[in-house]
């Protein structure tokens, strides 16, 4: 991995996780626009996370028979188009349009949260911890981007909301300039044949793989399944809209924040050590929910949310990435992405219905018998490897 891919791809994350804040911000309201009826006004939103969930895989194949550069100039390029889509759509009232819009985009998300992988090739050790916690770090320039676009362009037309998803447009334009800029990176798909029949079921059999693959999966499912509730708890508990996404602000720059030193602390203290602070946290940030009510309580909850996050899923994609070999990579990291999308789409989901029927409290019960059973599966892990080691 070059120095200039190890720049380039911060800059790319920037550009194309800045797309999920645009949708997740404006997709429900487009619904009310369209006059979508009541029980859909959120299948913008569930279309885009499951588009992500079912283009891991096909991000995987993609990168794997016409390298990372080719996949990624790709699906910028659907990302474009699915820009446009979603705008004219809005001119034109059709609601349909807009969801085929969003979907594709999930398409492109998929592409961009393999970054963190692409970056750490050619890494080894702490080097790669480094550079996965460096991309992360454009994550939270995208945080600032993605609500800025909104705020400059939703009023831009007359159909309203159109200029932003316009905007996503150009967003994914620029991100196809920089993308166009890496070094061309080789097909592998015959030469990973030629030295491994890889198999997924293999990989399955591998105490570690399958570790890492359940701690980033509860890490980010976890953290969306709280944070899609958390506003709605806010506000049916007695606080304002504006405190209600002042703390979801709060919550994504402590997502990404943490990630200027994330990767130097698994370099210090060991990726696996890392990746179970973070779940603590998780753990953590469910007490302070569960104490009170209040906006003091509702904020710290979601700021050590989002820090938790933050060391359990780099923690965890630096295991995934280590615990496979060169020819593995493209499987292992596409079952792992498959595998964390579909539970955030599903958590994301699941989140709503648990807070009408059972409430903010035993929403937060859920995160620790869960985090409790990955931390024993990585001690049981760890004491594994030691005995080997011995």
């Amino acid at each position: 991995m070059s120095n200039r891919n190890v720049q380039l791809y911060p800059v790319a994350q920037a550009l194309g996780a800045a797309s999920p804040p645009i949708i997740i911000s404006l997709g429900g309201l487009v619904s009310m626009s369209l006059n979508a009826p009541q029980e859909l006004m959120t299948m913008p939103v569930f279309l885009f996370n499951l588009g992500v969930a079912l283009s891991t895989l096909p991000a995987a194949f993609l990168v794997s028979q016409f390298g990372r550069k080719a996949a990624y100039m790709f699906a910028a390029v659907v990302a474009m188009i699915a820009g446009v889509i979603a705008a004219t759509s809005i001119i034109n009232q059709s609601f349909v349009w807009f969801c085929v819009g969003t979907l594709l985009v999930g398409f492109y998300a998929a592409h961009v949260q393999s970054y963190r992988f692409a970056i750490a090739e050619g890494l080894q050790g702490p080097e790669q911890g480094k550079a996965i916690s460096r991309v992360m770090i454009g994550g939270l320039a995208a945080a600032v981007i993605g609500p800025q676009v909104v705020v400059w362009t939703q009023g831009a037309m007359d159909a309203k909301y159109a200029g932003s998803f316009f905007g996503l447009s150009v967003l994914a334009v620029l991100a196809l300039l920089v993308l166009a800029t890496l070094p061309s990176s080789e097909a592998k798909g015959a030469k990973q044949k030629a030295k491994s029949d890889v198999r997924l079921l293999d990989l399955l059999t591998r105490p570690k793989y399958v570790t890492a693959v359940a701690a980033g999966v509860v890490s980010y499912g976890l953290m969306a399944f709280v944070m899609t509730a958390a506003p709605i708890a806010m506000v049916s508990h007695g606080h304002e809209v504006h405190q209600a996404a002042l703390g979801i602000q709060w919550h994504v720059l402590a997502m990404f924040a943490p990630s200027f030193f994330t990767g130097k602390l698994m370099a210090k203290y060991g990726k696996a050590r890392i990746t179970s602070i973070g779940l603590l946290l998780i753990a953590v940030s469910g007490v302070i929910a569960l104490v009170g009510l209040e906006l003091t309580h509702f904020w710290g909850s979601l700021i050590l949310l989002g820090i938790g996050w933050n060391f359990g899923f780099i923690g965890a994609t630096a295991l995934v990435a280590e615990s496979a070999s060169d020819e593995e990579k493209s499987v292992a990291q596409g079952f792992n992405d498959f595998l964390i999308f579909s539970i955030v789409a599903v958590g994301s989901f699941m989140s709503g219905l648990l807070l009408n029927s059972q409430g903010w409290q035993m929403l937060n019960l859920v995160i620790f018998p869960i985090v409790a059973f990955v931390l024993a599966l990585m001690l049981f892990n760890q004491r594994r490897s030691n005995k080997s080691a011995v």
